[in-house]
């Protein structure tokens, strides 16, 4: 890979070594990742967090060229908490909570996500692509449980009932590779897929879009504008994201019949964003970094596990990035995958628990698609009906608040796995008015100490449970053992309003009242968590026997 140049970022490179499987070697793994980008790093060290050996693939010997998925979601930051990796996220991204959208040169549209000092992270970060992919592969370079293969071509993969064979080619010869799963994480157009004959079946929108970085000293704060039909894009519409390292993210949409390599041009595209600065008052100097093209799909395949090969990220979905699903979708695919595919591999778990990764997170694929859809026909109208109720949205929006609300651009949130075959007694949810629900990923709430409740769940399975009085119940404290899997015991988390005296649990104090209300919780109530912090189960007041199901449910794949 030649290096693309950058006038802020240093390209990292990665040597190529000769695989023993070459020199006659003959390895079986348990798992293998097609893919080195984000997603597939992060099933890695998913997979290396429950002690799960496999080895990573990539054609490429370096990152993505860039800024490309440039916004992460607080349920990816709780993600890499997990991994271990959020603080340098933190430290390097730009944190925001608002947006806001022009008509013309009116502004007609504030956003601003949910967001207290309850949180520990903001609701949205922008930071370029390079550095997610920079800062996993770092990590996964140091982890012995990842073999990371730079210069591995996958050219081919197979299977049988009882394992994976993969072709690959690098600088030194082919070899074929075999292993139990294999997740593929590589890409729009996935090798992986056309192996086995997928297709991604959906829509693709008619709207394209030039995507530009630039380096600009600016001091305007880090927040989403869209601008519609705005004076230096007449009738289309403009994006700007502010990105670490003074790097401004534009990305404008191009006329129907314009000739793509035209507007690919870098003198068209440097006249373009000059007008866009114009228009905004920015009178600073700025370089051009980097840009592409891009045209919004809502495309997925029909099911996400071809028996022992998972898809997930780009090769399972396509989504706009309208709402910024694309990357955060990903990592929650990865997530899932990983912790149901090292359970299986522990022998912890049935082999059908495999089956439930398909419905969760296509289900939430269609959920994206729904929302995202939406958000695309706003920003790239597909005919004139949808442009004349576009346009007058937001003409109506200049002086009518009625109207501002349809042109929330309906940001990434995680799905709720209320669905999914292995959540049971979901009809105990009835009995909470709030709270984090079944099948949802747990609220990550400030404690009383100012540590956060995510600071202390197990790599296996959580017991929540609320006290109001002195002690908790034998059966309570027995659940510690009941729900183990292997090696690793499920944590038990008191939150409790009373001082009490507790071996081998967690105690948080619950005085002031608000993690109660937060779960709408009262004593006695308990909420079981799986491994991704979903919740499998709540009880408004704790039934030991319906909890020790739900958990012997769910390893068995739902199966009663």
């Amino acid at each position: 890979m030649d290096s693309p140049g950058s006038v802020y970022f240093e390209y990292p490179y990665y040597k190529f070594v000769r695989p023993g499987e070459l020199d006659g070697e003959i390895s079986h793994h348990s798992v293998v990742i097609i893919g080195a980008g984000p997603v597939g790093i992060a099933a890695a060290l998913e997979l290396a967090r429950h002690r799960i050996p496999c080895v990573v693939l990539d054609a490429k010997n370096s990152v993505s060229e860039g800024s490309r998925a440039i916004c992460i979601a607080r349920h990816s930051m709780e993600c890499l908490h997990q991994l271990g990796l959020a603080e340098q996220f933190a430290d390097k991204a730009l944190p925001w909570i608002y947006g806001t959208s022009y008509y013309r040169d009116k502004e007609v549209y504030r956003l601003e996500m949910p967001h207290s000092d309850n949180e520990r992270f903001f609701p949205m970060y922008n930071m370029q692509q390079q550095y997610i992919e920079k800062f996993l592969i770092e990590k996964a370079l140091v982890e012995p449980l990842i073999d990371l293969r730079w210069q591995n071509r996958v050219v081919d993969i197979k299977q049988s009932d009882s394992a994976v064979r993969i072709q690959v080619e690098t600088p030194d010869g082919d070899y074929e590779l075999n292993c139990d799963y294999s997740l593929a994480a590589d890409g729009a157009r996935s090798v992986c897929r056309h192996s086995l004959g997928l297709k991604l079946d959906g829509d693709a929108y008619e709207g394209r879009y030039i995507i530009a970085d630039i380096q600009m000293k600016s001091d305007y704060p880090t927040e989403r504008r869209a601008f519609f039909d705005p004076l230096s894009n007449p009738g289309l519409t403009i994006l700007i994201h502010k990105q670490p390292d003074d790097i401004w993210r534009i990305d404008y949409q191009i006329e129907e019949g314009m000739d793509d390599d035209e507007e690919l041009q870098e003198n068209k595209i440097r006249e373009r964003i000059q007008s866009i600065l114009k228009m905004i008052g920015e009178k600073a100097d700025w370089t051009l970094e980097w840009w592409s093209l891009y045209k919004a799909y809502t495309l997925a395949l029909d099911d996400y596990r071809h028996g022992r090969i998972m898809f997930v990220g780009d090769a399972a979905h396509l989504v706009p990035i309208f709402g910024v699903r694309g990357l955060n979708s990903g990592i929650a695919d990865a997530m899932n995958a990983a912790w149901k595919l090292a359970f299986v591999i522990n022998g912890w778990a049935q082999e059908k628990i495999l089956d439930s990764y398909s419905p969760e997170r296509r289900g939430a694929t269609l959920d994206v698609f729904d929302n995202a859809s939406k958000s695309t026909k706003f920003m790239t109208p597909p005919s004139r009906g949808h442009q004349l109720m576009r346009d007058a949205v937001l003409s109506l929006s200049v002086s009518n608040d009625f109207c501002r609300p349809l042109i929330n651009p309906r940001q990434s949130q995680p799905y709720t796995y209320i669905e999914s075959p292995l959540t049971g007694f979901k009809h105990r949810d009835a009995q909470f008015s709030g709270g984090a629900g079944t099948g949802a990923p747990i609220f990550n709430q400030r404690c009383e100490d100012n540590s956060f409740l995510l600071d202390y769940i197990g790599k296996a399975f959580t017991v929540v449970y609320f006290l109001e009085s002195e002690e908790v119940p034998e059966e309570v404290l027995k659940l510690q053992e009941s729900l183990c899997v292997g090696q690793e015991k499920c944590v038990l988390i008191i939150i409790s309003r009373l001082p009490v005296l507790i071996k081998d649990a967690v105690l948080l104090c619950g005085e002031k009242g608000d993690i109660f209300k937060q779960y709408d919780a009262i004593g006695g109530s308990l909420y079981l968590l799986r491994p991704d912090r979903h919740v499998l189960g709540r009880w408004k007041q704790c039934i030991v026997s319906e909890v020790v199901e739900s958990f012997r449910n769910c390893l068995n794949g739902g199966e009663k």
